[in-house]
């Protein structure tokens, strides 16, 4: 059995970085990555790049199936440059294949060729990040109409009618871009409250822009089959149903640990199967580390670049920064116009008896939403009464997934309100609006 110093299974963007990070200190690296499609992770191959990719397109009025070849395109582009990343670098090894714990520290690869090859590595790196959750529903697996949210972008033709079980973030930016680009979208989902975890008036102001561009929404239903392209339902003790040409499922993501083998192993899993590791990013068995998406909490690329930031550290730093230092992370939904946020909620400050000063500024007053001809939305800000510092901002109109992470700046680095509000904006841009919304 060959002993290797570092191996990273995973080609995601934590694990891809670490990968080049150690090359460049002249170690010695293994990189495992189940799929020849899937070299430089999840987020530029089937997730984030080409999702926004096409929303983008919709956006601009491209047809859909010029657009879906421009993302192929686009992501082969970037799948090329990440393979060479590490692949020309003289101390990584590129293994096709799937890995499996044999021990602790021994992991046992079926490669894509069929052979299979046992290693021991001094330290391991698990990023296999998450896979679509797809709900027990009689008929589901047997639907040959049924997507994911993979498949979903890779359809040669638009769906004429489109069902979305699942009207969380991911649901929803779907919705908003097949809407746009033309089809009759309808959403299900199982909870009454549209958005739960949004404040009130910014879930109702999305729901109605919805609604405004054809996409219906039925809430509070219980999925009871699905049979080839119909999607049968219970809303108010009465069976319902719904055809289309095409189901997508969209349901959430859990950690991708199935296949891992950790029970031959010291590696303990939380409750909701995540792999369970310290503030450092240390698993259960020492020197195994847990990375991205695998690990639980937030799914964002840039999280998982953050986790290398922690390894680093412990590796050629001083070893303090850490999970506890991950405080108001921003996120954005990319439905059209964009919500993003950071922070407090005025439901979250509510809920913890948090006093603050609520701000509020409607986008059609901010000059540039006019220019943009997308007057549509609301930006929300709390700031601590007494010292002005910002609790939390959330932001729906166009642009915010630039604007909030200015907000995000000035809540670590504890910049009052006024200073955003007093600052000298170039004109016209969205980011003049905290002119106004911190007045």
């Amino acid at each position: 059995m060959e002993t290797i110093k570092n191996i990273i299974i995973g080609f995601g963007k934590g694990g891809k970085t670490l990968a080049k990070f150690l090359a460049q200190k002249g170690e010695e690296v293994l990189m495992i990555e189940k799929s020849d499609k899937m070299y430089g992770g999840t987020c530029i191959n089937i997730a984030c790049l080409p999702s926004k990719r096409l929303i983008i397109e919709a956006a601009n009025g491209v047809e859909f199936t010029d657009a879906v070849n421009g993302k192929n395109e686009m992501t082969t582009m970037l799948r090329g440059k990440n393979y060479h990343m590490l692949a020309d670098e003289k101390t990584v090894t590129l293994l096709d294949g799937e890995a499996k714990f044999i021990a602790d520290h021994e992991i046992e690869v079926k490669t894509t060729t069929g052979e299979v090859k046992q290693y021991c590595g001094e330290r391991i790196f698990i990023n296999t990040g998450a896979v679509p959750v797809m709900l027990p529903i009689p008929g589901l697996a047997e639907s040959k109409a049924v997507l994911d949210s993979t498949a979903a972008m890779e359809q040669a033709t638009m769906p004429k009618k489109l069902v979305i079980i699942g009207a969380g973030y991911i649901g929803l930016e779907f919705a908003s871009m097949f809407a746009q680009y033309g089809s009759q979208v309808t959403v299900l989902d199982l909870h009454e409250q549209f958005l739960p975890r949004e404040d009130d008036d910014i879930a109702t102001a999305i729901k109605h822009d919805f609604e405004d561009r054809g996409v219906k929404f039925e809430l509070g239903v219980k999925i009871k089959r699905i049979d080839q392209e119909t999607v049968y339902y219970e809303k108010n003790d009465t069976e319902q149903s719904i055809a289309a040409d095409r189901i997508l499922v969209a349901t959430g993501r859990e950690p991708n640990t199935a296949k891992l083998g950790l029970e031959n192993t010291g590696i303990e899993l939380t409750d909701r199967g995540a792999i369970k590791v310290d503030d450092h990013l240390k698993t259960t068995v020492d020197n195994v580390w847990a990375i991205g998406d695998v690990k639980g909490g937030l799914q964002f690329t840039y999280i998982s670049l953050d986790d290398f930031r922690i390894i680093k550290d412990q590796l050629y730093g001083t070893g303090k920064r850490s999970l506890a230092d991950r405080n108001n992370v921003p996120y954005s939904v990319f439905i059209i116009p964009p919500l993003s946020r950071v922070g407090l909620s005025e439901k979250e400050a509510q809920a913890k008896g948090i006093e603050y000063e609520l701000k509020k500024l409607p986008v059609a007053a901010i000059p540039k939403a006019q220019v943009l001809k997308d007057p549509r939305g609301l930006f929300k800000a709390l700031l601590e009464p007494k010292t002005g510092q910002i609790l939390g901002v959330v932001l729906y109109g166009a642009e915010s997934f630039e604007l909030i992470n200015m907000i995000s700046l000035a809540m670590k680095m504890r910049i009052p309100a006024a200073i955003l509000r007093d600052q000298i904006y170039t004109h016209p841009t969205m980011s003049e609006s905290f002119n106004d919304l911190f007045k």
